[in-house]
């Protein structure tokens, strides 16, 4: 008797914990659809074309890590990325720490900067950097007025001028990040270390950077993975010994119409990508669990 009473006072209780599930399960419904047809019918279309494309089988990635070629367009491809990130991660952190620190007036202007740079068409950014980076442009002419240099560099069709294009495009995207990690820190810290005896370089390597260290991931991570699958200013802005994998990718579908090769080299970018991202959740997690996180 005790059983069936308890049984039936349990039941109203569950009965609000189902409706609310059910209302949350037709809330989600829609995001979720929209997921599966956009992203997940796409990638799982990719990856058919790459296996049965022209032929059933993996003749498609034997092809894509068997060539030379290939795999120069890959080692280009991360190191374009690295080199991108370092350079964006070495402005972006005095940017970053800037607008932490500064007043606010100055921080609202640098602000509206960066999101004014990111508003404007990014087609039309690249060209404009293609117009400043040219030998008879405003940068070589300025140089050689001030008389730094004696004769135009060549800044465009080189890893310069895709360094100098993607850094401008990508240094929003740390440093809003990081800075939001920055403003979280405690300026009574930095003078702690101060008072015990730190000089300025020993408080900002030993202090600043670990507390920011999460910021720093995060960002880092962001921008080079999108510089992984970057087109338009590689494409403008850099030559063929440094393509990159998106340009590959768009030459062996629009060019050579190889649907299979391109799935693969597809592929193989997007796990990339989810493994970088699963290494940061994996590093997030662990610092969050680490003793004295908190």
């Amino acid at each position: 008797m005790s059983n069936v009473l308890s049984t039936s006072a349990e039941l109203p209780v569950a009965a609000p914990k189902l409706r609310t599930g059910l209302r949350n399960a037709r809330l989600v419904m829609p995001a979720f659809l929209l997921l599966v047809v956009f992203f997940l019918m796409p990638v799982l279309s990719l990856l058919l074309r790459s296996v049965l494309d022209p032929t059933p089988g993996l003749g498609n990635y034997a092809q894509l890590f068997g060539s030379t070629t290939y795999l120069r367009v890959f080692s280009n491809t991360f190191f374009v990325a690295a080199v991108v990130t370092g350079v964006t991660l070495v402005i972006g952190f005095p940017v970053a720490w800037l607008l932490a620190i500064a007043p606010r007036w100055i921080s609202q202007g640098v602000f509206a900067i960066l999101l004014l740079s990111m508003w404007t068409n990014l087609l039309a950014r690249t060209f404009a950097w293609m117009v400043m980076l040219q030998q008879t442009g405003p940068i070589n002419r300025l140089l050689m007025w001030l008389g730094v240099i004696h004769e135009p560099l060549t800044l465009v069709n080189n890893l310069t001028g895709v360094t100098i294009g993607m850094t401008y495009i990508m240094l929003p995207f740390l440093v809003m990040p990081l800075h939001s990690t920055l403003r979280a820190i405690d300026p009574s810290t930095l003078r702690a270390a101060a008072i015990c005896g730190a000089s300025r370089w020993q408080a900002f390597w030993r202090v600043l950077v670990p507390l920011a260290m999460p910021g720093i991931a995060s960002g880092a991570l962001m921008v080079f993975v999108m510089a992984l699958g970057y087109f338009v200013t590689p494409a403008l802005l850099g030559g063929p010994e440094y393509m990159m994998l998106a340009e590959l990718i768009a030459q062996l579908v629009q060019q050579l119409l190889n649907w299979g090769l391109a799935g693969a080299a597809a592929f193989v970018l997007l796990l990339v990508t989810l493994s970088l991202y699963a290494l940061q959740l994996r590093y997030a997690n662990r610092a969050q669990g680490a003793p004295g996180a908190h």
